[in-house]
């Protein structure tokens, strides 16, 4: 289990990172889901050693993850959200190389671990390739394959799936459902919604350094029921909903305005009928509420 207690950070300037942090983590796939300036990276950067809290703790099976980094990295598989890669390299080259960084000096066992990742992550057919070449989603996926060198037993992934095409999406969330097991924690941090629903047992939601809830998407989109409306309205009537009700999302269909809000307990207006909540709901409806 990851546990983390206390975590402070704050910039030059007094930008309040995070504040206060707690969370305990057990092992599979936790989404740590928030919009962009939530605190996210700065939490995925400390647990990774790059960055020094303020005050709190982080600890997991024994390792305390804030000063004993030499051990920390040595369980710690990283995919960072601005990964480089050297475009001449091939990617048999690349994951060689990283796999030297962690301490695997034996030439043939190397070997055998490269075409092991190559397979896992399918790009066997590509190892040859300059990675200079490679789409985006290819090189998310091999981003999977180094931070899996040396079997970590904390994975952290930073917005895998920005810029994606929704097929690269969901090959990725089938791989990194794959790479969960039952000693590894596996924390995708990103702003997109789906990627929580579609591959995460637990998550929290953070926005300006706090965390707002922690649950499982069931138990979110769950709280949820009988309180989500949908309707098609003029842009006027959107005008004057907004100051009523909490509407969580709103889209130009057929020069009306597809609306969903949040009103519990009652119809909004009797333009509106009852709507199947979503763990998209669940989030809106929570960020907007703490905006100020």
């Amino acid at each position: 289990m990851l546990k983390i207690t206390g975590l402070t950070k704050t910039y030059t300037g007094g930008i309040q990172a995070l504040s206060g942090v707690n969370l305990e983590i057990l092992p599979g796939v936790f989404g740590l889901l928030g919009p962009n300036g939530a605190g996210k990276t700065t939490l995925m950067k400390i647990l990774a050693t790059l960055l020094e809290p303020d005050s709190g703790a982080a600890e997991m099976n024994g390792i305390d993850l804030i000063s004993d980094k030499h051990g920390t990295r040595k369980i710690l598989g990283y995919l960072p959200q601005e990964f480089g890669f050297y475009p001449t390299f091939t990617a048999e080259q690349m994951l060689d190389y990283f796999a030297k960084l962690k301490g695997v000096m034996d030439g043939n066992e190397r070997a055998r671990l490269v075409d092991a990742l190559l397979d896992r992550v399918n790009l066997s057919p590509a190892r040859k390739q300059r990675l200079g070449g490679f789409s985006g989603g290819m090189r998310q996926r091999l981003g999977i394959a180094q931070a899996l060198i040396g079997q970590p037993q904390l994975i952290i992934v930073d917005e895998p799936t920005a810029g994606l095409d929704p097929e690269e999406r969901n090959r990725f969330h089938n791989l990194l459902s794959e790479t969960a097991s039952e000693n590894a924690v596996v924390i995708l941090s990103t702003h997109i919604v789906s990627d929580v629903s579609s591959i995460c047992s637990h998550m929290a939601i953070i926005r300006r350094g706090e965390i707002l809830t922690f649950a499982t998407p069931r138990q979110a989109v769950a709280e949820m029921a009988g309180s989500v409306w949908q309707a098609n309205v003029s842009r006027e009537q959107l005008a004057a909903l907004k100051s009523k009700v909490n509407v969580v999302s709103s889209q130009m269909s057929d020069g009306l305005v597809r609306v969903r809000v949040i009103a519990k307990g009652e119809r909004p207006t009797d333009d509106f009928s009852p709507a199947t909540p979503t763990l998209e709901d669940y989030y809106f409806s929570l960020v907007s509420q703490t905006k100020a």
